[in-house]
């Protein structure tokens, strides 16, 4: 069944044909200079909540939906052009960790309509400039494909099947509360991302209509692989029949890092290119050091040398290492989309290519 486009996708590709987008910034860090404690986690209606739910950051959509808005309007003053929604583990799969399994679509509705209200008020304060809401769906902490006992190659943690279920559940929500697209993202099992773009199919048809789709893998070492094993190359010949606005890669690395990997990708890939790496690698504390000048300088050359449509910031990211980023691709031309010879691609671990 042929759906109707959302009318955010002509928009948004009016725009990345004429610049490179910003996506915002780490909103984990944020949330950490608030210095939260249990009480602000639960508020006045978990007060009494069975589990701990300090560091049940999506919660705070409900107990603390001020500052989450105030977050999201940092980093749209600092150059956002997309905020992604503080839903990251609003999944059932995710939220079972905490016994908030049945909140999930709540939190995603309410996600989606901070990040809505913060981009009204600044499309209010400059009309000629359209801001959008990216609905964050994470990858849970469950994986689709690796077993979960060393002796028992075949087992699961989870099933495809229970995986689309939560990831549908999520984008419900996203969408119920005015979500312009959808983001995929930190996918460090391509079997689990291939579980979002089906329900995400059947949510769509559901809904009658598509909304634009933004996929993000993470590499996890300098191996340059997927926690599953794949390649960049192989991880998007798994995921290109989503037909994504984007592909890219986020988390686990810094730009100095990820810039090969999006360099692989920037030449594979028909479609936009988005970037959002983390403020360099962490250090001893697990706190991540880069300034946004020098992140900025990293990313920019990325710009320069014509590999990427988006880019913004993962952990430890803040509204000015956005603002750093924003200055240093302004003006810069976006990478073209390259026109790829239809052939046979394949993919395991290792990308096939059959050549007659």
């Amino acid at each position: 069944m042929t759906l109707p486009t959302s009318p955010t996708l002509a928009r948004l590709n009016a725009l990345a044909a004429k610049r490179i987008l910003v996506l915002d910034g780490a909103m984990g860090t944020m949330i950490q200079t608030l210095r939260l404690r249990e009480e602000d986690f639960r508020g006045t209606r978990f007060a009494d909540w069975k589990t701990d739910l300090r560091g049940n950051n999506d919660l705070l959509v409900l107990t603390k939906p001020d500052a989450i808005r105030q977050f999201h309007l940092d980093y749209l003053r600092a150059g956002a052009d997309i905020v992604e929604t503080n839903t990251f583990s609003s999944t059932t799969i995710a939220q079972a960790d905490y016994g908030m399994e049945a909140l999930a679509y709540e939190m995603n509705v309410a996600g989606a309509q901070l990040a809505r209200e913060a981009c009204d008020i600044m499309e209010r304060a400059t009309p000629d400039r359209p801001r959008f809401v990216a609905g964050a769906i994470g990858p849970t902490n469950r994986t689709a494909s690796i077993s979960r006992d060393v002796n028992d190659p075949g087992a699961r943690a989870v099933t495809f099947d229970e995986l689309a279920a939560a990831y549908g559940e999520a984008a419900r929500g996203l969408i119920d509360g005015g979500a312009d697209i959808i983001l995929v993202e930190t996918i460090f099992d391509t079997l689990n991302a291939k579980a979002a773009v089906f329900a995400l199919e059947q949510v769509f048809a559901e809904k009658g209509r598509r909304l634009p789709v933004m996929i993000s893998g993470t590499i996890t070492d300098l191996s340059g692989r997927t926690l599953s094993g794949q390649t960049p190359t192989a991880f998007w010949y798994s995921l290109r029949h989503a037909r994504p606005f984007s592909i890219g890669l986020n988390c686990a690395l810094g730009a100095k890092e990820m810039r090969a990997h999006i360099a692989e990708l920037s030449r594979v890939a028909d479609t936009l290119i988005c970037a959002y790496p983390n403020a360099g690698l962490p250090n001893e504390f697990g706190e991540y050091d880069e300034s946004p000048e020098a992140m900025a300088a990293l990313v920019g050359e990325f710009a320069r040398s014509g590999l990427v449509n988006i880019v913004g910031g993962c952990c430890g990211t803040t509204p000015a290492h956005i603002q750093a980023l924003a200055d240093a691709v302004d003006g810069v031309a976006p990478r073209k989309v390259p026109q790829v010879e239809p052939k046979m691609r394949l993919s395991g671990l290792e990308p096939f290519e059959l050549v007659a």
